[in-house]
């Protein structure tokens, strides 16, 4: 009885994974690139290119865009830390990225459409009631890191300053501050998250080649006082860029 051998792409990835496990190859070496690897071993570029989806999956090595693969270490500078900042007053995303030594910034867009039966169902409104949408493309020392789809019910923020997210004097602050203007008190916010495999649009754009894993993240805020959801958004994050933090450590007294 004969047994078949592993398929090339998992050959390359297990003698890479054993020079990465045996020290050979160290944290932060840069890996053969794609076509070093077909010279080696044969094949075409998704050999290669699978063989190392194993490895970032398996969290041996990062994807660096445009650049080529390195071996993962414990302190991959690369790892951005998420964490939900109530009271912060400025972006809760520039803030947390300039604390972990990058430059957080963000491209978006804004329209008013009538909400979806799906939008509406997380906002407590009735389907086809006009809300504000916004998309973003977040940005780490200008690598695409997130995506988000933000929904807000006009008939909440429509009158006032806040209405447009990213114009006027409160443009950039983050949800919690933008409703304090208008007396609105958020709590925690409610988040289903899960993890998938990014589509063929969210991994162009966010870079990743080939598409890598993702953490889906389903967000809503409601108003502490009445209960009433006043933002819902889909956020998508790189899952090979990101962990997320939920609660906090007491201080040591």
């Amino acid at each position: 009885m004969s047994t078949s051998e592993p398929p090339l792409y998992l050959r390359v990835a297990d003698e890479l994974r054993a020079r990465i496990t045996t020290g050979e190859l160290t944290p932060g070496d840069r890996l053969p690139s794609v076509a070093e690897l077909i010279q080696q071993y044969g094949g075409s570029n998704s050999v290669a290119s699978r063989a190392y989806r194993v490895l970032v999956d398996d969290g041996l090595v990062v994807s660096r865009h445009g650049v080529g693969h390195y071996v993962r270490g414990p302190e991959t500078p690369e790892l951005l830390v998420r964490r939900h900042r109530r009271r912060s007053e400025d972006s809760p995303f520039a803030q947390g990225a300039a604390e972990q030594g990058a430059v957080g910034t963000w491209r978006h867009e804004s329209t008013t459409e009538q909400a979806t039966e799906a939008v509406a169902a997380r906002l407590g409104i009735t389907a086809g009631d006009p809300v504000m949408h916004t998309s973003y493309v977040y940005l780490a020392d200008d690598r695409p890191v997130q995506l988000a789809e933000s929904w807000e019910p006009l008939a909440l923020t429509g009158q006032s300053l806040v209405a447009l997210p990213e114009v006027g004097p409160y443009a950039g602050v983050g949800v919690a501050a933008r409703m304090r203007v208008l007396s609105i008190e958020v709590g925690d916010p409610v988040e289903r998250v899960r993890a998938r495999m990014a589509t063929r649009a969210e991994a162009q754009a966010l870079g990743m080649t080939p598409p890598g894993p993702v953490l889906a993240i389903e967000r809503t805020y409601y108003d502490q006082d009445s209960g009433r959801p006043v933002e819902t958004a889909d956020i998508v994050m790189r899952g090979d860029r990101w962990v997320t933090v939920y609660g906090q450590a007491p201080s040591a007294t």
